[in-house]
């Protein structure tokens, strides 16, 4: 079987929980695939509880949109490096809505925060996603861009902070957070600086990254994320990265919610 004829397939699969297949070996590249068939031979109860809970109930919940609930998902998924599910969650990513640029965008950003090769893992993935929907060069956005307005106190500030308090001992990392990541990375204007917030903070939690979550959770709410999305998002990592990353996580994040103005 092809990638893509494998990608669609899978996806029809996910999407009618009735659906049953007789080709439980399925495969993507040299990655197997699970049908909910393969699931219910292996554990019964896992598979009732993705179906009514994690599918049925979590993706529903109010509080934040099923886009920015994709977003989350694959954020987590690019994170831990965990490219099973990731056919599944690109195609239904774009389903709801997120855009090839921005699916793009997300996979760059995490380059840095999740680490090269788990990038490069996500590509592998996504090209076929992209070449069984006709998604093409002109969808995907520009090596060079015009850069989103800078808030050059705020940035100043951070700088000096991080330059008082590393920078006589790695001069090459300080260079490159300023340079790369905060004056070039996070003005790329094709994901919104409210997603790439978003991202960041569902990479931070998924691997248990609490160190940077308080700046990064404040600059998502700086960025227009609001406290019921972030509980939310919290919550959907729960399902994807486990329960004591997240619990991990609930403390940060509720001690930054009360700093916070009302």
């Amino acid at each position: 079987m092809k990638l893509h004829s494998a990608v669609i397939a899978l996806l029809l699969l996910m999407a009618m929980p009735s659906a049953r297949t007789e080709e439980t070996a399925a495969m993507i590249g040299s990655k197997p695939t699970l049908t909910y068939e393969d699931v219910r031979k292996v554990a019964r109860a896992l598979e009732a509880y993705t179906q009514k809970r994690l599918l049925g109930e979590v993706w529903k919940r109010p509080g934040l949109a099923p886009r920015d609930r994709s977003i989350v998902t694959l954020a987590a998924l690019i994170a831990r490096n965990q490219t099973i599910e990731m056919p599944y969650h690109f195609n239904l990513a774009l389903d709801n809505g997120v855009k090839p640029r921005e699916i793009s965008e997300i996979i760059t950003h995490l380059a840095f925060y999740a680490g090269w090769a788990n990038a490069m893992s996500a590509v592998a993935v996504v090209k076929d996603v992209f070449a069984a929907r006709n998604v093409g060069a002109e969808q995907l956005p520009a090596v060079s861009v015009t850069p989103l307005p800078i808030n050059e106190a705020a940035e100043a500030q951070r700088a000096t902070s991080v330059q008082e308090q590393f920078g006589s001992s790695f001069p090459g990392v300080v260079q490159y957070t300023t340079d790369v990541l905060f004056r070039d990375l996070w003005l790329r204007p094709d994901l919104a600086p409210r997603d790439r917030s978003l991202v960041t903070v569902s990479a931070l939690i998924a691997n248990g990254q609490t160190a940077q979550l308080t700046p990064h959770l404040n600059r998502a709410m700086d960025n227009g994320l609001t406290q019921t999305e972030a509980s939310e998002a919290i919550t959907q990592l729960a399902f994807y990265v486990s329960w004591p990353n997240v619990f991990s996580a609930m403390p940060i994040a509720k001690d930054v919610f009360a700093k916070r103005p009302p």
